[in-house]
């Protein structure tokens, strides 16, 4: 791996993106585009491509950047509030097959060929590498004391973090790396989706037709939930459930730690893309079936759109999806009505955000934006709002409106207005 600021070659590649970014600046939407539904444009920026014959493959996010990987092997690092570009590295061989990243509190973790690479979060450095036992199938994922992985034989592999540290301390890695192996589970055909894990369960789909759980610190098997045909489909997630979107037309919402299902629906065509939970509200994306929005709580039918084909974000009172056409279909989340459409073809790349109400889309030669509503400079988060930075209250600048305030607050705490509503 070679840091890409240290190069001639990395010079000239960012050379040639800060031209492309100047050229495909004209593509970026406008503020009049955006305003007709709220939005504004928070930040744009170039990820590091060879604009030759790379392009961007990957976007991942988490509270603190958007991650931006490369059919090449480069790897962007953006603040996802800024779009201050923190880094960028090339990791492996150009076109080597790579997965998808992960991140925790302080390393990203990025599987290329038979190699996972942890990077410092905020700097981008090599801080450890493993040599693994066989290619991966699956992103790999992470606990506070384990990560994690598939593979194409069925296998999942689980790697004691703390030890990984001993044996980098030491100069022992990559060659050790199989003493920090955990353990090894072995299903009948290829795993299908990144496992998930809450630090006791251990959660992941095979090609035979199951949903697997384990106990993560010693892989014995707790529940086993079986469906028709293949599990084609990433792992929908809430806190608490697993929703799990299968060939056979069907999504069932299971209870991670029992794997009782707690409601199924069915879709009618078979369904390949993840399921989304925003709020109460499930976005079930059939293939060529449109999108149904469904009851988190019910799986109960909300409303139905045809010609979407994927998942894209959400504020507040909007969903936002990309249409047939390429474009992103804005609609009310509450009853399904449309509101509009932006015409951002050139931004085929979309993450769809689950975790905050940010938007961020990318073209395939990297020129990134991140779109959000129209002065709202903190996200709220959807997934997680318990990780929801704690902002400052500012006092008012009218004497008067603090004194209603402080009147309303006080009307609000006596007994006639205090209680419960179920």
């Amino acid at each position: 791996m070679t840091r890409l600021s240290t190069t001639l070659a990395a010079l000239a590649i960012l050379s040639v993106a800060s031209s492309a970014s100047f050229a495909q600046s004209r593509t970026l939407p406008t503020s009049q585009q955006l305003a007709r539904f709220g939005l504004e444009r928070a930040w744009w920026g170039q990820a590091t491509l060879d604009s030759g014959q790379d392009r961007v493959r990957f976007m991942v996010l988490d509270e603190q950047s958007l991650y931006v990987q490369s059919s090449g092997g480069l790897i962007t690092a953006f603040d996802n509030e800024t779009g201050l570009k923190r880094w960028a590295v090339q990791l492996g061989r150009h076109n080597q097959p790579s997965q998808a990243c992960v991140s925790n509190d302080g390393k990203v973790l990025v599987i290329t060929g038979t190699t996972l690479y942890a990077l410092d979060k905020i700097k981008g450095d090599l801080i450890w590498k493993l040599a693994l036992p066989n290619s991966a199938s699956t992103s790999p994922s992470v606990d506070n004391q384990r990560l994690y992985y598939g593979t194409l034989d069925g296998s999942v592999y689980a790697y004691d973090l703390e030890k990984i540290e001993e044996l980098h301390n030491d100069n022992l890695l990559p060659q050790w790396t199989n003493v920090a192996l955990l353990w090894r589970y072995k299903a009948a055909d290829e795993i299908t989706t990144q496992p998930l894990s809450n630090g006791l369960t251990l959660n992941f789909a095979s090609r035979d037709n199951s949903l697997y759980s384990l106990t993560a610190a010693d892989r014995k098997l707790q529940w086993q939930f079986e469906t028709d045909q293949a599990v084609s489909a990433p792992l929908g997630y809430s806190p608490g459930f697993i929703y799990l979107a299968s060939e056979d037309f069907n999504v069932f919402c299971i209870k991670q730690d029992t794997g009782s299902v707690r409601w199924q629906f069915v879709a009618g065509l078979p369904i390949r893309k993840e399921v989304r939970v925003i709020g109460n509200n499930c976005y079930v994306f059939p293939h060529r079936g449109g999108v149904y929005c469904i009851s988190k709580i019910s799986g109960e039918r909300r409303w139905k759109k045809p010609y979407m084909e994927d998942f894209v974000g959400a504020t507040k009172n909007l969903v936002f999806m990309t249409d047939n056409l390429g474009q992103v279909s804005i609609f009310a989340s509450s009853d399904g009505a449309p509101i509009g459409a932006l015409p951002l073809k050139d931004f085929s790349i979309r993450y769809g955000n689950e975790l905050t109400d940010r938007l961020y889309m990318a073209t395939e030669t990297g020129l990134i934006v991140c779109l959000r509503e129209q002065n709202k400079e903190f996200p709220t988060y959807h997934m997680f709002p318990e990780r929801q930075p704690i902002l400052p209250e500012f006092a008012s600048d009218d004497p008067a409106a603090d004194d209603a305030d402080d009147t309303a607050a006080a009307d609000d705490s006596s007994p006639s207005n205090s209680g419960f509503n179920f």
